[in-house]
């Protein structure tokens, strides 16, 4: 400031002014945007104002929402703001501050919808821990197994073998599981083995297994077991192919994912076409073509997360991969090697002539609990949507 004493005449004033040392808030920040979090808060992002006052030295910011004037302050971008009221919509400003005080007001930024959790998933392999929200004391959940690989070629004294298709991965549900707010359980998933909550008693679905090499063969799919209130087995793989008058073999389709009501279907063989999915399951793969095209099998189809809907279809030779049931990923179409199992649960085709094996579709565990938006859920298909 200008050594000026007692009172400033209007010279000083406009002197200090023109020399921006004039006392003086922030200018606006530059709003950016607006994204909802889980538990009914929301994150602003914005840029600095040019303009930062005088002194000189931003020391914080404010955010404010419309309506409910909910406000959180921080030092730099980004800040949240919680408390919102679930399924009510937002937009926010954004002022800064420094030591003579709070400047003016951003523009508005995007609209955004409070909301609180109400499902977690796991479409993974690995060890998990699960904690049960606030107010939570009932769910529902779906166990679906891995779909197993399929086999390779072999060469079986001038005789060649195609490989099988894996065998399907299992579907399992269970509704009005009682838990403790704020408690912890587990959750295990497995691309080999089991795939369960909290522990085999309360329900688990096992993996389809890996598609052998013997002819001919069929590769089980999974099978379930524990306390479940409906549980599937996964479809069984397609049978590998042997040929006698061309060193070309075909590998057998992947089986199926089994529905929500229904066992998987296999996968079908050397030649053939896959089956459509049952239940709300997957389609199974089919088999190659053989010595024409020394195609692997497709991969079978997965099972949708979201509640029985539509079947899957079935593959078509040419190693065609099964279709997805309930909208779940089908498995890849193939060449010389098998194609890959079906996210989630589908299994993979089998290996056409000197081909590799596909790889397996994925597990996965889905939680569901109320909320109003939801309502009370309950497999297969009641308030478990996305």
């Amino acid at each position: 400031m200008p050594n000026f004493s007692g009172s400033w005449t209007l010279r000083q004033q406009m002197q200090a002014k023109g020399a921006s040392i004039w006392p003086a808030t922030p200018g606006a920040p530059t709003i950016g945007t607006a994204t909802a979090g889980i538990n009914n808060c929301g994150s602003v992002t914005f840029t600095a104002p040019v303009c930062t006052g005088y002194p000189a030295g931003i020391t914080s910011y404010r955010v404010i929402s419309t309506p409910g004037c909910f406000t959180n302050t921080g030092a730099s971008s980004p800040v949240v703001v919680s408390g919102l009221t679930n399924g009510s919509s937002y937009t926010f400003k954004v002022q800064a501050t420094n030591s003579i005080g709070y400047g003016p007001l951003s523009a508005a930024s995007n609209s955004i919808t409070a909301s609180v959790p109400s499902c977690q998933t796991y479409t993974s392999a690995g060890t998990y821990t699960w904690v049960a929200p606030s107010g939570v004391t009932s769910i529902a959940y779906l166990l679906v197994g891995a779909g197993g690989n399929g086999g390779i070629t072999r060469n079986a004294g001038c005789i060649f073998i195609g490989g099988s298709g894996g065998g399907g991965g299992a579907t399992a549900y269970r509704n009005s599981y009682s838990v403790t707010p704020g408690g912890s359980y587990s959750v295990i998933l497995s691309n080999t083995s089991n795939t369960y909550f909290v522990s085999t008693c309360a329900g688990y679905v096992t993996a389809g297994n890996t598609g052998g090499c013997t002819y001919p063969s069929t590769v089980a799919g999974g099978t379930y077991g524990g306390s479940v209130t409906a549980g599937y087995n996964g479809g069984v793989g397609g049978n590998m192919g042997q040929t006698y008058t061309c060193s070309q073999p075909s590998g057998g389709g992947g089986g199926a994912a089994a529905g929500y009501s229904a066992t998987g279907v296999q996968g079908g063989g050397e030649n053939n076409n896959g089956t459509a999915g049952t239940g709300g399951g997957g389609g199974s793969g089919a088999g190659g073509t053989r010595c024409v095209s020394q195609r692997g099998g497709g991969g079978g189809g997965g099972i949708g997360l979201y509640g029985s809907g539509s079947n899957g279809s079935g593959g078509i030779t040419q190693g065609g991969g099964g279709g997805g049931g309930s909208s779940g990923t089908s498995g890849a179409t193939s060449t010389l090697s098998g194609g890959n199992g079906g996210a989630y649960g589908g299994g993979g085709g089998g290996a056409g002539w000197n081909g590799s094996a596909g790889t397996q579709g994925a597990p996965a565990v889905r939680i569901v609990w109320y909320s109003a938006a939801r309502g009370t859920p309950s497999f297969p298909s009641t308030n478990v949507g996305a």
